[in-house]
C-alpha cells in the first residue's frame, strides 16, 4: 500500500530533482569553465575533449542529485507515514 501512495510523491520529487540538478550543473559548469553553456554532443564545432568531460560532469551531478532527492523523499515519506516506501 505504501508503495502505491509513494508513486505520485516520488514522481514529483524526481521532477524537482531534475530541475535542481540542471541548475547545479549549469552553475558548476560556469564556475569551472567560465562558459555560459556546456558543449552539446551534436555540435560539430566542439571537440571530443570538450564534449566528453562535460557529459561526465553532467552525469555525475545528475546521479548525485537524483540519489539525494530520492533518498530524502523516501525518508520524509517514512517519517510521515511510519513506513518506508518500496
Amino acid at each position: 500500500m505504501s508503495k502505491a501512495l509513494y508513486k505520485p510523491i516520488g514522481l514529483v520529487v524526481s521532477v524537482v530533482g531534475g530541475v535542481l540538478a540542471s541548475l547545479l550543473f549549469k552553475q558548476i559548469w560556469k564556475l569551472v569553465t567560465h562558459d555560459e553553456e556546456a558543449p552539446d554532443a551534436t555540435d560539430e564545432t566542439r571537440s571530443w575533449a570538450e564534449v566528453l568531460p562535460a557529459a561526465a560532469l553532467q552525469g555525475a551531478v545528475f546521479g548525485f542529485v537524483k540519489a539525494m532527492v530520492d533518498r530524502a523523499g523516501a525518508a520524509g515519506f517514512a517519517r510521515a507515514t511510519g513506513t518506508w516506501p518500496g
